[in-house]
């Protein structure tokens, strides 16, 4: 992206009320083609609830929601994936039954040019991140690592444009957060995939990201580099916290 393009992703003056609830209240922020951005925040800030009003789960009550100019407010998640919009969650839960191969073969679907090509992407995608090995493994069998490997290979199967991460990294081991790290950060150098992540494990967040935006009460409180906002006051307040002396 460079100087005076349009970001391929604008979240702008978002609201969501549940009711007397305000779960997440006029954020706006973007999200510039080729970056990783982080979204970070206590527990119930707001930030699942903004990813799924990005990917079509949510209709925002105020504000408008755009992928590369296109308003995406309205349009199912089918559609919004279709255009562009993949996505992992922060429960991984792929089909126990199904064999490895045939839960990314379902991402793949969402083309909508037959089964044999979706197998192709699905190929793909499992030898991209080392998976092809297990194809014919059942899902209920996978360890959280291969699990979260499955999940991410299964929103690569849509082929996004923009990436929303959420909370991906949750539940590992310091090596294997690490290792999904270098993955990540493969996806983003040599595809050139935008990543939106929620995330809590702070080292990866520093190690990828090129801005966060932290949110507080479904409030955006700060946005910026990684450095700068780590050291805001308000978010060492309301999240990060002060270390014992």
């Amino acid at each position: 992206m460079t100087a005076g393009d349009p970001p391929l992703l604008a979240v702008e003056q978002v609201t969501k009320r549940f009711r007397g609830l305000t779960a997440v209240a006029e954020v706006s922020f973007t999200v510039p083609g080729g970056a990783i951005v982080a979204l970070v925040g206590p527990n119930g800030a707001g930030k699942t609830t903004l990813f799924n009003m990005i990917s079509g789960v949510f209709r925002p009550t105020v504000g408008a929601i755009r992928l590369d100019g296109r308003d995406l407010v309205g349009l199912d998640p089918a559609r919004v994936c279709r255009l562009g919009v993949g996505r992992t969650f922060q429960l991984v839960r792929p089909f126990p039954a199904l064999t490895v191969l045939d839960n990314v073969l379902i991402g793949g679907l969402v083309h909508g040019d037959g089964v044999a090509a979706a197998r192709a992407r699905a190929w793909h995608e499992l030898d991209r991140l080392g998976l092809a090995g297990l194809a014919a493994r059942l899902a209920a069998s996978l360890t959280l690592p291969e699990r979260k490997l499955l999940e991410l290979a299964r929103a690569l199967a849509t082929g996004p444009r923009l990436l929303l991460l959420d909370e991906v990294l949750a539940g590992l081991r310091p090596t294997e957060v690490d290792q999904l790290v270098a993955v990540l950060r493969g996806l983003n150098q040599a595809l050139g995939i935008t990543i939106l992540m929620v995330e809590h494990v702070m080292r990866a967040v520093m190690a990828l990201s090129d801005r966060v935006v932290v949110l507080d009460h479904g409030v955006k409180i700060a946005d910026g580099a990684p450095a700068t906002v780590v050291a805001d006051p308000r978010v060492i307040e309301s999240y990060l916290g002060v270390e014992e002396p």
